[in-house]
């Protein structure tokens, strides 16, 4: 079969490999569609050593049911399916009470990140890391195992803040934050301001549920005159880029008392420091967290709301002998909404 492969620090490559066998407890999948996320060009760009090689890439995979293994009852041949990214160590107090997402000894693991992921034909995963899709279109159903089920997480974690009436910043609209637009519309009443670089990006932010839409520069002036001044605000802010030009404007914006949830891995800090200094460079009593993709419950939520129609991913389709390009125009910030590979 063909698969797209880490072959070193930097080195993607479209090769040839055995047909994967399921052991006891996994079940092979024919891949119908795979997401290229930003942390797939982390770890592209990681020195060697921290990730194996080789290593077939891709951790957003949905796709049919080939061929389950022994002891695998729950699965049939045709079943579809979406696939829950992360392992855990599975004894660890995060993930005995289900937050696999906080394991405690496995730091980030899991399929396309310590294993063989969805850039290929087939992937073989443990039968505990699928959900059902039902008709769900597989092209819609990959993205949502991390773009969709990140910023629904995100969202979780605010929840109690994200009352009527209320204000929620979102900065980038890109694979994640489109979909954070929508599942912010599809489950509360707050208000969205949406902020982007890109006027193409706050079209379709408008378009899938924000209510306002600002430009990334002169943002802070604009978002204020949305929430009013300090110690006022936002109520929340959902920083997707995590440079130091956004971790900047989301302390600038948000309430006393607010929360930041840094999402985006663009490498930028956040100084938090008891201080006597006015303005503070956090606001009192602000709250600053942050979220690593989700839980499966979360994820079967997060299905759920796809299959009523209440969120859709605005998607790129490419074929498997292109997945180098993809990623080339990921980089490059050349992907409206998400990249998916077609195998």
């Amino acid at each position: 079969m063909r698969a797209v492969r880490l072959t070193g620090p930097g080195k993607l490559e479209l090769m040839d490999v055995p047909v994967p066998e399921p052991g006891p407890g996994e079940v092979r999948i024919a891949v119908g569609a795979t997401g290229a996320c930003h942390s797939d060009l982390h770890i592209l760009d990681a020195p060697a050593g921290i990730y194996p090689v080789p290593m077939t890439l891709g951790h957003e995979i949905a796709g049919t049911v080939d061929r389950p293994g022994d002891g695998v009852t729950a699965w049939q041949p045709g079943d579809r399916a979406a696939i829950y990214g992360i392992q855990g160590c599975g004894h660890c107090r995060g993930c005995l009470t289900g937050r696999e997402n906080q394991c405690r000894e496995v730091p980030v693991g899991g399929i396309g990140l310590s294993r063989d992921g969805g850039l290929a034909e087939y992937v073989v995963v443990p039968a505990s890391r699928l959900l059902p899709t039902g008709d769900l279109e597989l092209t819609q159903a990959a993205p949502l195992t991390d773009a969709g089920l990140t910023p629904y997480h995100a969202v979780e974690l605010a929840r109690p803040a994200l009352r009527p009436g209320t204000f929620c910043v979102v900065i980038g609209i890109g694979g994640l934050g489109h979909l954070a637009v929508q599942i912010l519309a599809a489950t509360t009443a707050v208000t969205v301001i949406a902020v982007d670089t890109s006027d193409a990006a706050l079209e379709l932010a408008k378009r899938v549920g924000a209510h306002h839409t600002v430009r990334s520069d002169a943002a802070a002036d604009r978002i204020r005159g949305l929430v009013g001044g300090p110690p006022d605000g936002a109520d929340v802010v959902l920083d997707f880029v995590g440079v130091d030009a956004t971790t900047r404007l989301g302390r600038t914006v948000v309430a006393t008392g607010g929360h930041l949830l840094l999402v985006g891995l663009g490498g930028g800090q956040l100084t938090l420091k008891p201080t006597a200094e006015e303005p503070p460079p956090v606001p009192l009593e602000v709250t600053a967290r942050i979220p690593f993709w989700g839980t499966r419950a979360e994820l079967r939520e997060v299905i759920a709301l796809a299959r009523q129609g209440r969120v859709h991913t605005e998607v790129e389709t490419f074929p498997l002998e292109e997945a180098v390009r993809a990623y080339e125009r990921l980089r490059a910030g050349d992907i409206r909404g998400r990249a998916v590979i077609v195998p």
